[in-house]
């Protein structure tokens, strides 16, 4: 058992998008960064350090917000200043693939950046609190304890699922989380605090797939979405820029694609609303246009697509008609939209519990911070849960007991979706909805009561790394 809390431990929250670091007991976390590392290979490697050193001596990043290791014959760059620096033939790599880590050497500089690049630690001198997804599997978690006991050598370590976090965060024990992040969506429900694994239900539709639809949207449309290493604007007269092309043919196209979701997820954020209704291309053809400008200085006009990109949630369909996103074809007939997700979770669920879900259900994830999201959800589930054939078809189930008797049949009934009262529940803060897995994560390794949870570093060296197993269920 560990017992020490005369330090802060330090939360984790390694999402498909971004990297959340900071103190236990905090509001929210202190790093915050793309989970995504830059690679460059080799003898390439040399060369952009040279031309690193040459064009960047007085640059900060180069020298202590940049997070590069030499890995065999690449060498890495983790960290936001780090990345915005072009490089020649550096890719984009993303250690998590499908929710899951799929690259731990990419993990091992990110988590280096996070506690000695940003937190400024020594990891030896604080327990550490990890959120993972609920669906992590055993060997995962003991990958992961096994790093940050033989390399950081962390006194202490708890791993939680990310949506018992997220209900802790909310204050709740039970609750069904609806986890738009940015790689997918991941429907859990969580009872009494422990997640329900037979019932999670996820889709790979994430923020960062609705941000490729909406950049794939705008190039059928001939706009082209220029990276800001890809120009330069000059002052031509006062208020005037003009704006000039810079020639960069050893930029590989996993970093322009980065930097292209960076400026689209911005217009994304900024202007994207979920539709009140279902979309179709006759109601918004005439809708009102909204004008975003452009790193380079374009301005655009953004009308329908405003509202078909967020609707992609809700009907997964919509992604055969934007050009360019064919390749998904095979893909999509398989994914459901959101409501029914919801419904096929719950429903996985024992009915004794599935009241209490349909009347907490938790919005968390940076994509949940989308604009009448909240609201059509709970409007599209009140939809179909009072639809008169469903109904009739809850009614025919339950009629069909044999030998059942009439209380049997009434409790049913009253158990049904269709008595439930639908609440959809999300912070108006903005910060809390994004950050709620990490925020939970902050609340727990706080309270007093659970210093006694902890899986010590002597309980690692007596009964190894499958012993996460039982200290962290």
């Amino acid at each position: 058992m560990y017992g020490g809390d005369e330090v802060s431990a330090i939360v984790v929250d390694l999402g498909s998008h971004t990297c959340k670091a900071g103190y236990a007991g905090e509001d929210a976390p202190k790093a915050v960064f793309p989970s995504v590392v830059g690679a460059v290979d080799g003898v390439e490697a040399m060369d952009v350090d040279a031309d690193s050193a040459k064009n960047n001596s007085n640059s900060e990043d180069s020298k202590t917000n940049e997070s590069d290791k030499e890995k065999g014959k690449r060498k890495l760059y983790v960290g936001s200043q780090a990345l915005n620096y072009r490089r020649d033939h550096m890719e984009i790599l993303s250690p998590i693939k499908d929710g899951i880590v799929s690259d731990w050497d990419l993990v091992d500089n990110i988590w280096e950046h996070a506690f000695r690049g940003c937190l400024m630690i020594d990891p030896k001198e604080h327990p550490m609190l990890l959120a993972e997804p609920p669906l992590n599997t055993q060997q995962q978690r003991e990958k992961a304890a096994e790093l940050m006991f033989e390399k950081y050598k962390v006194p202490a370590l708890f791993m939680a699922k990310n949506p018992v976090l997220t209900s802790f965060a909310t204050g709740r024990a039970t609750s069904l989380v609806v986890d738009c992040g940015g790689g997918s969506t991941t429907i859990s429900p969580v009872h009494e605090g422990y997640v329900l694994q037979k019932a999670v239900v996820s889709a790979p539709i994430g923020g960062e797939f609705l941000t490729d639809c909406l950049l794939k949207s705008l190039e059928s449309k001939g706009i082209k979405i220029r990276p800001r290493y890809s120009f330069k604007r000059k002052e031509v007269r006062p208020g005037e820029f003009q704006v000039e092309d810079v020639g960069v043919p050893d930029t590989t196209e996993s970093y322009k694609l980065f930097c292209q979701r960076m400026i689209v997820g911005d217009i994304k954020d900024s202007i994207c609303r979920v539709p009140d209704t279902p979309y179709d291309d006759k109601s918004y053809a005439n809708i009102p246009t909204t004008s975003y400008e452009l790193p380079d200085g374009q301005t655009l006009e953004i009308g329908a697509d405003r509202f078909k990109i967020p609707d992609v949630m809700f009907n997964p369909s919509i992604v055969q008609t934007i050009p360019g996103m064919e390749k998904y074809g095979d893909m999509i007939p398989t994914v459901r939209g959101l409501p029914h997700m919801v419904m096929e979770s719950i429903n996985k669920c024992d009915v004794d519990i599935r009241r209490e879900l349909y009347s907490s259900i938790l919005l968390a994830g940076g994509t949940s911070s989308m604009q009448q999201l909240k609201e059509r959800l709970e409007k599209d589930l009140i939809e179909v849960l009072c639809s008169p054939s469903l109904f009739c078809a809850r009614l025919l189930t339950f009629l069909d007991f044999e030998n059942g008797s009439s209380s049997a049949l009434f409790r049913s009934f009253q158990e049904s979706p269709h008595s439930a009262r639908v609440k959809v529940l999300a912070s108006g803060n903005t910060t809390e909805r994004r950050f709620s897995v990490w925020i939970g994560g902050s609340i727990l390794a706080s309270l007093g009561s659970f210093q006694q949870m902890w899986f010590s570093k002597s309980e690692y060296e007596e009964h190894g790394a499958s012993y996460i197993q039982r200290k962290c269920p």
